[in-house]
């Protein structure tokens, strides 16, 4: 007689998958090219990845922090051929929250040997 399997149940060896504990942007964005090109391409990536359109984003940076901020401005970031043009930290933060593309917060630590951790496992990690 044959077992019915429990749609509601996961089985544990087919249906699980490892959880990713850290927070990064991939290879292909993060590698290759001067700091300026990194970061350019990882909010480009960021861009892309939102739900949201860029004048969507643009106007909720904007509200977030309290001044006008354009699509135009995004795009600009967003270039690699605009070097001359660089977010700055506050309009980045300001990207993250808006996005939710928390790899950003990966790729900035990375530039130090370090990951981001999501706070629900702050408590394994044992601090030294």
């Amino acid at each position: 007689m044959s077992r019915h399997r429990d749609p509601n149940t996961l089985d544990m060896f087919s249906d699980w998958q490892l959880p990713q504990v850290y927070v990064t942007l991939p290879p292909e964005v993060a590698t290759g090219g001067n700091l300026s090109s990194q970061i350019a391409r990882a909010v480009s990536r960021a861009l892309k990845a939102s739900d949201l359109s860029r004048e969507q984003i643009a106007d909720a940076m904007s509200e977030y922090l309290g001044e006008e901020f354009s699509k135009n401005m995004l795009d600009v970031y967003a270039s690699e051929a605009r070097e001359s043009h660089r977010i700055t930290l506050e309009r980045f933060v300001a990207l993250i929250h808006v996005t939710n593309q928390h790899g950003l917060l990966g790729f900035v630590a990375e530039q130090f040997g370090l990951v981001v951790v999501p706070e629900r496992y702050s408590d394994l990690i044992e601090w030294r």
